[in-house]
């Protein structure tokens, strides 16, 4: 079969179309964000449009904003993002760890009430991060968790949903030869699962670490609750704070150096692992 794409060029236009709709809100924030005081706030307040670069770009404004989002010293910048790396890294392994282990379980291993216990699970990706909100906080509280990292980091060592069941469909596809092989070669579960199983699950594991890199680096909601000392606070946090303190309509463009910054770790992780995250969605639930 032809390819379409070589024979029509005109099938381009609806994938420019597209980039250009999806960059436009980013290249905005860069350009603003390399403005001055004067012009980025007649642009938030008139709409008015912006040059393709501007004619003296204010490459200071980066140093700047990280300064204000440390409180005038670039120590309270790196403790930010010291506490999001830390973060980010512990629920990305733990979360890759324990719902490939979950996975492999509902894929490879027969028990009693396997069926059920898989839909029970399933049927937790229904219930709003509202409704248990309040008992998580109350639980970790009697634990004295809070203002620490654990709330945020040991439930991602008990597995997400989601992903548990993206393992599980991709562990499923899986010859069992390679399985029974192992166990021949006197290998038990957690060996297969170790040594045969996680490596082969690279798309999916990919597809696991990207998303919950960006969804935790981004996340706003959790370390407010947990999270009470500036010490603890992470990005997210520090940008929401900066943007109380400097919220008027002349500071936008320090907001905006602020948040292209805080985006670079995500767009770089995206980049690096591009291959296996393509693949991993073009074969993560395909098959039952």
């Amino acid at each position: 079969m032809r390819n379409p794409m070589r024979t029509n060029p005109l099938a381009y236009i609806p994938l420019v179309l597209g980039t250009i709709v999806m960059l436009f809100p980013l290249w905005w924030m860069f350009i603003v964000s390399l403005e001055t005081e004067e012009k980025a706030g007649s642009a938030m307040v008139s709409g008015s449009m912006l040059r393709l670069m501007p004619e003296d770009p204010q490459w200071n404004n980066y140093p700047d904003a990280l300064r204000e989002v440390g409180s005038v010293a670039w120590t309270g910048f790196l403790d930010a993002l010291a506490n999001s790396i830390v973060i980010t890294v512990l629920v990305v392994i733990g979360t890759v760890l324990s719902s490939s282990l979950v996975g492999f379980a509902f894929a490879r291993i027969r028990f009693r009430g396997r069926r059920f216990l898989f839909i029970l699970m399933l049927s937790t990706m229904m219930l709003p991060a509202q409704v248990t909100m309040i008992p998580l906080f109350l639980l970790f509280r009697s634990l004295g968790w809070v203002d620490t990292i654990l709330p945020l980091v040991v439930p991602s060592f008990f597995g997400t949903a989601f992903f548990i069941f993206m393992y599980r469909q991709f562990i499923a596809q899986i010859p069992e030869s390679l399985v029974e092989a192992a166990r021949i070669d006197g290998s038990g579960m957690l060996g297969i699962w170790w040594r045969i199983i996680l490596p082969i699950c690279k798309p999916v594991s990919a597809l696991t670490a990207v998303f919950t890199f960006i969804y935790v680096w981004n996340d706003f909601m959790a370390p407010l609750i947990y999270l009470h000392s500036d010490e603890q606070m992470t990005l997210a946090v520090a940008l929401n704070s900066f943007r109380t303190q400097y919220s008027g309509v002349e500071d936008v463009h320090l907001l905006m150096a602020v948040s292209i910054v805080t985006m670079v770790p995500c767009v770089l992780l995206f980049l690096a692992a591009q291959k296996y995250f393509i693949e991993g969605l073009g074969r993560g639930g395909l098959k039952g």
